[in-house]
C-alpha cells in the first residue's frame, strides 16, 4: 500500500487513531484462556517482559502507539521500527510520559531492521508478525540483530486448526480482514515458522483471547545462538 495514494494515506491515518486508543487499560480487559497463572493480556506482558534487564538494548518492531512502553524498565535503550509514519507522533508522546531514558524511533520493516548485525539483547513483537510481507525474512532479520544469547519475545495471533470453523472464517475473511487492520493475515501459522526459523531455543504457549476470527494465540521466547 503505497502512502501517495490518498485513500492509502487516510487508512494509515485512522488506523493510527485507532491504536492510540489502546493501551494498558485495554490490555487489562483481553482475558485470556487456558495460559496458566496470566487472566488477561496485561498479566502476560508483565511476566514476559520481567526478562528484560536495566542497561539492555530492546528493539521492537511494529511499536504502533506505545502501549507496551508501560511494561519496560525505564533505564534502557529502546529502538521502535514502526512502519506507519502516523504513528510516530503517538509514539513519541508515550515515550516521554513513560520517560525511556534513551530511545530512537525509525521507519522501517521487521524484513530490513536498520540495526548493526548482533546489537541488540531482546527484539519484541506483539501482533506484529501477522501483517509484516514476508515472515520468514523477518524472523532471519531479528536473528540477525539478535547478540549471541539474545531473546525474542513474542505474543502473536495464529490460524486456528485446519478443518475447523474458525479456520474456514479466517480464510474466507482474509481479504477484507487485511484491509481494515493494516495487511494482518488472520490465518497466518506464525508458530511453524517459529520452530523452523532456526533459533536456538523456541518455546510458547499455546492459549486464546475471546475475540472473533484471532482468538487462537501463542507466546513466548526464542534465544538466538
Amino acid at each position: 500500500m503505497k502512502l501517495n495514494n490518498p485513500v492509502a494515506r487516510m487508512q494509515k491515518r485512522l488506523f493510527a487513531w485507532g491504536m492510540s486508543k489502546t493501551g494498558l487499560e485495554s490490555d487489562r480487559r483481553i482475558a485470556l484462556k487456558n495460559y496458566p497463572d496470566c487472566a488477561t493480556l496485561a498479566d502476560l506482558k508483565q511476566q514476559l517482559f520481567a526478562e528484560l534487564s536495566e542497561g539492555d538494548t530492546i528493539l521492537e518492531i511494529g511499536p504502533g502507539a506505545g502501549a507496551n512502553l508501560w511494561y519496560y524498565p525505564q533505564i534502557i535503550h529502546w529502538i521502535g521500527i514502526e512502519p506507519n509514519p502516523f504513528m510516530h507522533a503517538y509514539l513519541q508522546k508515550e515515550v516521554e510520559k513513560v520517560g525511556l531514558r534513551e530511545s530512537h524511533i525509525y521507519q522501517g520493516f521487521a524484513e530490513t531492521i536498520p540495526v548493526e548485525n548482533g546489537c541488540i539483547d531482546t527484539v519484541i513483537s506483539t501482533h506484529v508478525l501477522c501483517s509484516v510481507n514476508h515472515l520468514e525474512t523477518s524472523l532471519k532479520e531479528i536473528t540477525r540483530v539478535l547478540k549471541p544469547g539474545g531473546k525474542f519475545i513474542f505474543i502473536e495471533h495464529i490460524a486456528a486448526k485446519s478443518g475447523t470453523t474458525a479456520r474456514i472464517l479466517q480464510n474466507s475473511l482474509k481479504p477484507a480482514w487485511q484491509i481494515l487492520f493494516d495487511r494482518c493475515h488472520p490465518n497466518r501459522e506464525t508458530g511453524e515458522a517459529m520452530a523452523k526459523s532456526g533459533f536456538d531455543l523456541v518455546k510458547f504457549q499455546e492459549f486464546a483471547v475471546s475475540f472473533p476470527i484471532v482468538s487462537p494465540h501463542i507466546a513466548g521466547i526464542a534465544i538466538e545462538k
